[in-house]
């Protein structure tokens, strides 16, 4: 085999690899939101390396079930959430976003 395609098969592994890896390592935030949208209800549950991402993946993830399209999407996720419920919280991680 020519030199390029050794070098591309060694690429493809290390990005699958990290990929693997990225998706195994556990987050340092896990909750689960609750919204009322239009009068319909339901919970996500969202993990991340921050607190307000995690917070932001349960909402999506709500709001995606209880939403009719991209507006009323994005109508739901500006909506205060019902409760909010910390399944974990790991000590010294970033509670901001940046």
């Amino acid at each position: 085999m020519k030199k390029t395609t050794w070098l591309g098969i060694a690429f493809l592994v290390l990005v699958l690899g990290y990929l693997v890896m990225s998706s195994f390592r556990k987050q340092a935030f896990r909750c689960q939101v609750c919204i009322t949208f239009k009068g319909r209800r339901d919970c996500g549950t969202g993990a991340a390396q921050t607190e307000m991402d995690a917070r932001r993946t349960a909402t999506t993830i709500a709001c995606a079930q209880i939403s009719g399209g991209v507006i009323e999407a994005n109508q739901c996720e500006s909506t205060p959430p019902d409760t909010i419920q910390w399944l974990a919280r790991k000590e010294g991680a970033s509670k901001e976003g940046y």
